[in-house]
């Protein structure tokens, strides 16, 4: 595959048949070995070392805040030097904080060990990721994006069962020090072996043709539709991550099991993957925006009826599944629609610092508002934001309206 270079030379890019099965399989491990770490190994390692619980999820939470401030500097590394070189410091940094857990001797070692995976998240997740195939392949990264988040949608699937196997064979330290030399010793290759976009083609002709010339004619338009879009992408990544770690609560606060509630829980993962199958057969059919009001669409219809109370709580959580599965897609593909694939990795970078700060924030906000309005208030007030997310989504679908154009088919 080639793409023309600044000066209009022909630049060869990797096969997207090799990089996006490599970044699927190392999202799948990053996103396992972090985010979704402690969902398994935070009540062994309290019980363990005798630290308290609420201090060994705050390390998730400071890792998050650190991914956050840091994403800015990885959006503009990326675009001058290309992903292969973040990445691969993505996978030393993850696996050197892995390293740290696995030997911390107290608390404090422990935290420190959660800021070296924190600047790894920044490196190393979505936003990366997706502006590593931006700067590849422009405006037909779309589809390798979309094609991406479904290894993505696996990575809690593969990586807790395995967590879990983990710990009771080696206990909660072994697991860390395992995620460690994975790292180290299968996705630190990989991303130097398999990411050669030292030299980037030039998109800005390409932006002209597909962004359109009222783009650049209207700088405080997209200046509002840039803030705009990214309050709506923090909106969504609060409440999706308050959702996924005070679930269990909100579903017993029904009078659920937790076996019920559990079984419950698991369907949103196949939601969200069936809905990113879905807009991968269509996408190439309608703008990115379409995606992205979907998405704000599904989340508020299935955060209001569990709000509701209604007795299909599973169409519910199939709803906001569906939601959060197309959230992903729209966060990374609206932005490069909309502001065109030249600066597309320092356009993330700048989206994903709020988004991330805010996730790092959600976990403590939700649980303040279930210790003090109790579990049927804050599903309340977390389906009133949703439903003011929805509006936002319309907003932007307005403001957007002169700045649309269908993609090519490629």
């Amino acid at each position: 595959m080639t793409a023309s270079t600044a000066e209009g030379a022909a630049v060869a890019v990797p096969s997207p048949k090799l990089i996006v099965p490599a970044l699927g399989l190392t999202q799948i491990l990053a996103w396992g070995s972090s985010y979704y770490l402690l969902a398994v190994l935070a009540q062994p390692i309290s019980a363990d070392t005798g630290w308290p619980l609420t201090w060994v999820v705050a390390g998730l939470s400071l890792g998050l805040l650190i991914a956050g401030l840091v994403s800015p500097l990885v959006g503009r590394q990326i675009h001058r030097r290309g992903g292969r070189p973040v990445l691969a410091a993505s996978a030393i940094l993850i696996g050197t904080g892995q390293l740290g857990l696995a030997l911390a001797p107290n608390l404090p070692t422990y935290i420190a060990a959660w800021i070296l995976i924190g600047l790894g998240m920044g490196a190393g997740l979505y936003d990366a990721a997706f502006s590593t195939l931006g700067r590849l392949y422009g405006h037909a990264a779309r589809h390798h994006i979309t094609t991406l988040t479904l290894f993505g949608g696996l990575a809690s699937t593969a990586c807790w069962p395995l967590s879990a196997f983990l710990v009771t064979e080696l206990g909660w330290r072994g697991a860390c020090g395992t995620y460690a030399a994975i790292h180290l010793l299968f996705s630190l290759p990989v991303y130097l072996i398999a990411i050669g976009d030292r030299h980037a083609p030039s998109w800005a002709e390409a932006d002209k043709a597909l962004v359109g010339p009222a783009a650049a004619q209207q700088p405080q338009r997209l200046r509002a539709i840039f803030i705009l879009l990214a309050v709506a992408i923090m909106v969504s990544s609060t409440l999706t991550t308050l959702i996924s770690v005070h679930l269990m609560t909100l579903l017993q606060s029904r009078g659920i099991s937790l076996a019920a509630a559990v079984a419950l829980g698991a369907m949103i993962g196949p939601a969200q993957v069936g809905a990113r199958f879905t807009e991968m057969l269509i996408s190439r059919y309608h703008h990115p925006i379409w995606t992205k009001i979907a998405s704000v669409t599904f989340m508020a219809l299935g955060l209001g009826l569990f709000w509701a109370g209604i007795p299909l709580v599973a169409f519910a959580l199939i709803l906001y599944g569906a939601g959060i599965g197309l959230e992903s897609i729209a966060r990374a593909t609206l932005p490069l629609a909309l502001f065109g694939a030249a600066n597309y990795a320092p356009i993330m970078g700048k989206l994903a610092m709020p988004s991330l700060i805010a996730q790092a924030a959600a976990p403590s906000l939700g649980a303040m508002l279930i210790a003090g309005l109790g579990a049927e208030a804050t599903l309340g007030t977390v389906g009133i934001v949703a439903l003011g997310n929805f509006a936002l989504g319309m907003v932007l679908l307005a403001m957007t309206a002169p700045l649309r154009r269908l993609p090519a088919r490629d």
